[in-house]
């Protein structure tokens, strides 16, 4: 009698289990699928376009490149990450990214150092999304996460509905260089959307003044106009 209880007991408990998932499945952040049960199916991963392996343009004698076009599903990928906390996200932000770096062919080791938030915005979000993004991309590449050489010391407005001098003028002095912090490798910067290239100079700019020239920066996306 009673492991006849205990066999219908887990029988019952594996139906309940089965029951809650079909429930609860994950649909994806895009399009709402629960077919393949991932925050973003393979359907809406796929319709991401890359750019042309080639670089964008050159700031400051760095290279700036840009792996695809901030619209459409793209869009809905970074905003989800950045703004509604599906940290999920950044692995396939980090593998759309990988998998356009890997047409470049560039041969260097990096330490790759995400664009930082300000700690105040960090401590609101919580999170600071390209660190997740750049952690993802580390593990894909092999290359060293450097979270620490670049410090936000100037909480700056919102950069999308400001001119390219009002961008420059909002990030002047905003970021500075921990020496503690420096390691004798090329820098690849990392960010999710480049419009005017306004964050990456300021960066280049601070680390020139503290003699790192070998740098490279790498953005997810960049806005059609």
């Amino acid at each position: 009698m009673f492991y006849s209880f205990i066999l219908l007991f887990n029988i019952m408990k594996k139906i309940l289990l089965g029951l809650l998932d079909w429930i609860y499945k994950r649909k994806c952040y895009c399009c709402s699928s629960s077919k393949e049960g991932l925050i973003l199916c393979s359907k809406c991963y796929n319709s991401l376009e890359f750019n042309p392996p080639m670089v964008d343009r050159i700031i400051n004698g760095s290279n700036i490149y840009i792996a695809g076009a901030y619209d459409n599903n793209m869009q809905k990928i970074i905003r989800g990450l950045k703004y509604h906390n599906k940290k999920d996200l950044a692995y396939y932000q980090a593998k759309f990214m990988y998998e356009y770096f890997k047409m470049l062919d560039i041969d260097k080791q990096f330490q790759v150092v995400p664009v930082p938030l300000h700690k105040d915005r960090q401590r609101k979000r919580r999170y600071n999304h390209m660190e997740l993004v750049a952690k993802e991309f580390c593990e894909m590449t092999g290359f060293i996460l450097n979270c620490e050489l670049i410090k936000r010391v100037k909480n700056t407005k919102p950069q999308y509905k400001l001119t390219r001098v009002q961008r420059m003028q909002n990030l002047d002095s905003a970021f500075v260089v921990d020496k503690s912090r420096v390691m004798n490798l090329p820098i690849l910067l990392l960010d999710d959307i480049c419009t005017s290239g306004a964050t990456f100079e300021s960066i280049i700019l601070e680390l020139n003044k503290n003699n790192m020239k070998d740098i490279t920066c790498f953005a997810t996306s960049s806005p059609n106009f």
